[in-house]
């Protein structure tokens, strides 16, 4: 029950006109920025800020769309955003993050201390959170006149019931593609705009797959506005490009082929009069939006793209040096390009002929090559079979196939899971007699659950692990850690999507040197390798597919050719996940250190050991 003086402040409120002040000279006026930030202290709109905080306040605007690299001020305009309607023209607001635990982390790190820092919201939210009927908690706050409320894109709870008015939503393309299986996170979000006349919506991320990323097709309906620089002597105005980027620098490589680059100049060539300049110079030039798409401000869409080159807070060198680096590893090449050049990255989606695939066998000289240090098994559970591969794996995740085969027999059978005992137990020797045994096992427990958890239970100290893979675009290899029903013993889910995108990507190196390249053995006289044609064709059986639903762009993974079996496909991302499990929250480099001056042997450990050891997701 509210008191008299509440009341009066709620009326008064109610009928005071809202204060003429756009997003940025609110935030110039008032936004504090905290101990931790950057540049704490008073708040001061950057250049490239100014138009993407303002439109936010234009007349007829309804969407606002952000399609940048990472380190460009994304967060702190969606803070200024809340801030400034908190204040001057309260309402609900719904913040959406990928998930609930980054939801939570973005109240306490980043809006909390804006609230306790700037004095305007902290009388506005604390005065509130003195309240008898005080609902305050991290994902749900009041202030006077509205609510703020954190939600995460894999929690269908946050996204429903309520009105709302202001939506922000961060990093989209990392949203799942439904929300608990009750829709696209978006367009659920959307449904709670529909009662107000002048609501609002912001999008934020940094592009991740050509062809499958959210904030590209948002980007396209916009007005594409492009943050360019004016050329110092032509005065064209220009994107800055990572291809116009002329780059003095030195390269060279460890004992272990880590490449590091070290990087002298960069200079920027304008495209059109062939002149170059530095860094300083361009980021002392004149600079704007241009917009590529005017039209759509009919449909009051606003989009804004802006990459690295033109950040206040990112040097010309190390966004070329991590360039430089990356090249070859689409893995890592993926990374630079979305976080720093602000573009979605094209991968290598589909193989056409397994032959190139088969031509790479190599005589290994050994049952395992001197590189491999580790060894990971993988198991796929038929009907009435398992099958299997046993991989090797090198510093910097270079791949050998050691063996790859099948057990004949039903999963219910223990003879079955013996004579995979045979395979799994063994000693895989070098050229020199000496040998290493298989670290760990992930074993598929889509089918015929039970026996495989009666297995993986039963041999738990020899690390050998149940999992399920999980399909759906935004989901990481190792998506979440579990355990069996009613038991400590681990099960992993894994993001099957992510992986199989990972092997192709991989599979697509063709530089035997590199890192990431995948070896296959050469068919040995006395023994049976399993890397036959059948095996390839396997290999790439499957390929990315895009829809789009309801304007959404949803990927997924189908056969090539219907009923083709992909069993060597799954075995590839089980085998990787599995590395990428021993590897855990340990640095690559140390990890990789260690494995090559000890040639890991597996200690037997108990299951909460092992349940330690594969806890990397906390």
């Amino acid at each position: 029950m509210k008191t008299k003086d509440e009341l009066f402040k709620s009326v008064m409120r109610a009928i005071k006109p809202v204060k003429k002040m756009s997003v940025s000279e609110w935030a110039d006026e008032y936004r504090i920025l905290s101990q931790g930030a950057a540049e704490p202290g008073k708040w001061k709109t950057r250049s490239h800020q100014k138009a993407i905080m303002d439109a936010f306040t234009q007349v007829g605007i309804k969407r606002v769309v952000v399609k940048s690299c990472s380190q460009i001020g994304k967060t702190d305009i969606m803070n200024c955003v809340l801030g400034r309607f908190a204040q001057l023209d309260p309402c609900n607001i719904l913040i959406i993050e990928p998930t609930l635990e980054m939801a939570a982390d973005l109240s306490k790190s980043r809006i909390m201390p804006m609230i306790r820092d700037t004095k305007v919201l902290t009388s506005l939210f604390y005065e509130k959170e003195k309240t008898r009927d005080s609902n305050q908690t991290i994902l749900s706050k009041f202030f006077s006149g509205g609510r703020l409320v954190l939600a995460g894109a894999n929690s269908p709870a946050g996204l429903a019931s309520r009105p709302i008015r202001i939506l922000l939503c961060d990093e989209v393309d990392r949203f799942a593609e439904s929300a608990g299986g009750e829709g696209d996170p978006l367009d659920l979000a959307s449904k709670r705009q529909s009662t107000y006349w002048n609501a609002i919506t912001g999008i934020f991320s940094t592009p991740t797959k050509e062809g499958f990323s959210r904030i590209d097709v948002e980007y396209l309906a916009g007005t594409q506005e492009e943050w360019q620089h004016i050329c110092p002597n032509c005065k064209e105005y220009h994107v800055l490009d990572y291809r116009q980027m002329r780059v003095d620098y030195t390269e060279q490589k460890d004992e272990a082929g880590n490449k590091t680059v070290i990087v002298k100049s960069v200079k920027w060539q304008c495209p059109d009069c062939g002149f170059e300049f530095t860094e300083i110079e361009m980021k002392r030039a004149a600079q704007k939006y241009v917009a590529q798409n005017p039209v759509a401000l009919e449909n009051g869409v606003r989009s804004f793209s802006l990459n690295g080159f033109s950040s206040p807070w990112l040097s010309w060198n190390l966004i070329m040096r991590e360039w430089l680096e990356a090249k070859g590893s689409p893995n890592r090449e993926s990374v630079v390009y979305n976080t720093r050049f602000g573009l979605s990255y094209k991968f290598t989606g589909e193989y056409e002929d397994e032959k190139q695939f088969a031509d790479r066998r190599e005589d290994y000289g050994a049952e395992i090559p001197e590189k491999v240090c580790i060894l990971t098994a993988a198991v796929d559970v038929q009907k009435n079979r398992l099958e299997y591969e046993v991989c090797g794996w090198g510093a910097g995740e270079v791949r050998f196939g050691i063996k790859r085969g099948t057990v004949m027999g039903e999963p219910t059978d223990k003879n079955t899971w013996r004579a995979l005992d045979e395979i799994l137990n063994r000693e895989y020797l070098f050229a020199d007699g000496t040998g290493i045994k298989i670290t760990r096992t992930f074993i598929d427990s889509g089918y015929s659950t039970q026996a495989v958890y009666s297995y993986c239970a039963a041999n738990i100290q020899r690390q050998r692990i149940a999992i399920k893979g999980k399909g759906g675009a935004g989901m990481p290899l190792l998506y979440q850690y579990s355990s069996m029903k009613d038991t400590a013993i681990p099960l992993i889910i894994l993001g099957v999507d992510d992986g199989k995108q990972e092997i192709y990507s991989r599979l697509g190196i063709t530089d035997e040197n590199h890192e990431q390249y995948m070896h296959y053995p050469k068919p040995d006289g006395y023994l049976w390798r399993g890397y036959d044609d059948s095996y390839f064709k396997q290999l790439i059986s499957e390929r990315q597919i895009t829809r789009v639903v309801n304007g959404i762009v949803k990927t997924g993974w189908q056969p090539v050719t219907r009923g083709a079996r992909n069993e060597a496909l799954d075995l590839a991302v089980y085998n990787l996940a599995c590395l990428k499990s021993c590897i855990g929250k340990t640095d690559e480099k140390i990890f990789w250190r260690r494995c090559s001056e000890s040639k890991i042997k597996p200690k037997k450990k108990s299951p909460a050991q092992i349940s330690r050891s594969l806890n990397i997701w906390n």
